[in-house]
């Protein structure tokens, strides 16, 4: 049998100072993160009820909330690999996708970028921090 399990994450609201504009402009854009964390069926098909046993988002989600707000980014490309080292410092998570966008871009567009990485390139994160 296989079985996989994700915790998702949508939507998610940073305020993040992002890009060459000024503040001012940069100000109007709304910056949002979808996460898809894949990690180990057995912390979330549980036999008891209790935060002991289950994958705790809570302080990842800290995490890259003060990642997000602590500095100017010339880049959404420079978050999101600060958010993909902040994912590789959780042994559960498996495999990430990080969807980063910001909106609006030319009337009510979206403009972002996606990036998936398995275990094998979080593994490698772990070991070289």
């Amino acid at each position: 049998m296989v079985c996989s399990s994700k915790v998702t994450i949508k939507d998610l609201s940073l305020e993040a100072d992002i890009g060459s504009c000024n503040s001012k402009d940069n100000m109007q854009l709304v910056h949002l993160l979808d996460l898809s964390l894949v990690i180990d069926p057995s912390l979330v098909l549980i036999k008891n009820d209790g935060m002991e046993l289950v994958f705790d988002y809570d302080p990842l989600i800290a995490k890259i909330l003060q990642l997000s707000g602590e500095c100017h980014y010339d880049t959404q490309e420079r978050l999101l690999t600060r958010i993909i080292h902040a994912c590789a410092g959780h042994a559960e998570i498996q495999r990430v996708t990080v969807n980063l966008r910001k909106t609006p871009v030319v009337n009510d567009g979206f403009l972002g970028l996606e990036v998936t990485v398995d275990n094998k390139y979080l593994d490698e994160l772990r070991l070289a921090s």
